[in-house]
């Protein structure tokens, strides 16, 4: 009984004596790092060189590189399909850990988002297909191929440790993460010039005529027609879910490629997805249903938003005035929550998990790295306020605004990287170490527990560790419903509502930073553009990656 204990769990079978260990780990990884630096750095050039219309770069040749690009990930991904389904031995592995079930339930989600998008492409090129390159018309039915096949691939092969061809599954999987980051550059690039055209419009009060395909450049053509309008705003408004799809799977293809060749060992694991029935007990409700509300109010808030900030200069200020006061007021309530929580885990008296995690340490990566654009946007703003002139109500509320969205990507990243690094709910700490044996004991009753010698515990008792019996004694003595467990469980729901609705604010058009005139009249508008356009997809993603991290926060809660 003991050796099949020892075993560890299904999906971590003794490795294959017949593929030799890996010499040398790290050349590998190199080249591939290479290769994908390499061709990212040249897809960035191509992009951002088909930006501006004064660079000989046309938006043609950015939906070729990108079709391209899409068709190599596309048959490179059939092959390792094709060669997994075929090699017995060459996925040993799972990892536990990776590819949760809401991340590639979010995405499908996205995915699914980017086919409606890619109809909305297609059919808009197809208005004017008498001027327009077949390219234009090829790129979205690519990418919706491209998208089906990654998106099965991700759903079916995200978990992999694969252990046959090692350097081409290592250059593989690097190329198809570049495809997914080019893909995702060239969408916010598209949909900041976007943006900087309706604000230029708004300024001149003069209509511009339609651009063909998209703000990435090309010769004009007339969209006239009111099919044609629909399908160009439609895709323009599903671009934030296509920018999240890159980003999702980018992240889930970079696990997979730290797993390959990857040696496990019998490592606990403590994810799962709970069910709809039980999604919210054991909680105090006020979490949820606080968080629901500010998610009602900031739906209300966007639409009132974007009505009046198209308006007259007095509604624009009054629009200003609401979106600012309720972003004081959710980031407020953040910042507290999320230093309560991290008050709570001092009193936790759970073990810190310090296994080697790859997802869990991406997790955290991308959480500091992607806070730090909504840092920059903050103090620039901040230097704006207090150095510049005048200051009114809208620059207090950009102020105060500014300071909080700081504090507030501070402590909750500080709670969800606390949380990442707990065990499970029944692994607490160990103080006395077991020092005589003993097998099979049934513990019937609760007061007996204190009189016995300590013994490490049996397959009798069920509980998934090896820590010691202070776990069994802890697990009876506190119930699941414990005050603990059910505030930190509150405090996740409540934070991810609030990410919810502050990833929807700005990825969906709610950009002050262009209506408000304090940053533009300060650094002017050809820097200040810059500054958004390069900062502001980094705070949109954090959001995003937060709300997967505050999910898996609730469920090890």
């Amino acid at each position: 009984m003991s050796e099949e204990l020892a075993s560890g769990p299904k999906e971590s079978p003794p490795a294959p004596r017949a593929e030799p260990s890996e010499v040398w780990k790290k050349g590998g990884r190199l080249l591939s790092v290479l290769l994908a630096m390499n061709v990212l750095l040249f897809a960035c050039t191509l992009i951002s060189g088909g930006a501006f219309n004064k660079v000989a770069v046309y938006d043609t040749d950015v939906f070729a590189l990108l079709t391209a690009m899409m068709l190599l990930a596309t048959l490179w991904i059939l092959f390792y399909l094709l060669r997994t389904a075929r090699c017995p031995n060459a996925v040993p592995y799972q990892d536990a850990h990776a590819s949760p079930i809401w991340l590639r339930g979010g995405l499908v989600l996205f995915g699914i988002c980017t086919l409606v998008m890619d109809v909305f492409k297609t059919g808009y090129y197809s208005s004017f297909f008498g001027c327009q390159s077949a390219i234009k018309i090829l790129h979205p039915l690519i990418q919706a191929i491209f998208v089906i096949i990654q998106t099965y691939f991700l759903w079916v092969s995200a978990k992999d440790c694969i252990h046959v061809h090692l350097d081409l599954t290592r250059c593989g999987l690097m190329f198809t993460l570049t495809t997914n980051l080019a893909i995702w550059m060239a969408a916010v690039v598209d949909e900041s010039v976007h943006q900087a055209h309706l604000y230029s419009s708004a300024l001149s009060n003069t209509s511009h005529p339609q651009r063909a395909g998209s703000p990435l450049g090309g010769d004009p053509c007339p969209c006239d027609t009111a099919i044609c309008q629909v399908f160009q705003q439609g895709y323009f408004y599903l671009y934030p879910f296509n920018i999240e799809y890159s980003l999702f799977a980018s992240t889930m293809l970079y696990v997979m490629w730290k797993n390959v060749g990857r040696l496990l060992a019998s490592t606990p694991s403590h994810g799962h997805m709970p069910s709809l029935v039980n999604f919210f007990r054991e909680t105090f409700f006020a979490g949820p249903i606080l968080g629901l509300l500010l998610f009602l109010l900031g739906l209300a808030v966007f639409i009132t938003y974007e009505v009046q900030v198209s308006g007259e200069e007095s509604h624009t200020q009054q629009a200003l005035v609401i979106y600012y006061s309720f972003n004081i007021v959710c980031l407020g309530l953040m910042t507290l929550v999320s230093l309560s929580g991290s008050v709570i885990y001092r009193f936790d008296r759970r073990a810190m998990d310090h296994h080697k995690n790859p997802t869990r340490t991406l997790d955290v990566a991308l959480l500091m790295g992607a806070a730090l654009g909504q840092y920059a946007i903050s103090y620039y703003s901040i230097v704006a306020v207090v150095a510049g002139t005048p200051r009114d109500l809208l620059g207090g509320l950009d102020l105060a605004h500014a300071l909080l969205m700081i504090a507030q990507h501070t402590f909750q990243n500080v709670f969800i990287i606390e949380s990442l690094h707990r065990g499970p709910p029944e692994a607490e700490p160990q103080d006395n170490p077991p020092k005589e044996p003993c097998q099979g004991l049934i513990f019937a009753n609760q007061d007996a527990l204190h009189s016995l010698p300590a013994c490490p515990p049996s397959p009798t008792l069920a509980i998934p560790s090896s820590a010691g019996p202070q776990e069994a004694v802890a697990v009876i003595l506190a119930p699941r419903g414990h005050w603990r467990r059910r505030c930190l469980k509150d405090i996740s729901l409540f934070l991810l509502l609030c990410n919810v609705i502050l990833w929807i604010l700005p990825a969906f058009g709610a950009r002050p930073h262009f209506s408000s005139t304090v940053e533009m009249e300060f650094y002017g508008y050809s820097l200040w553009a810059a500054i958004v356009n390069i900062c502001l997809p980094f705070g949109i993603f954090y959001r995003m990656h937060a709300v997967s991290s505050l999910l898996e926060v609730y469920v090890l809660s």
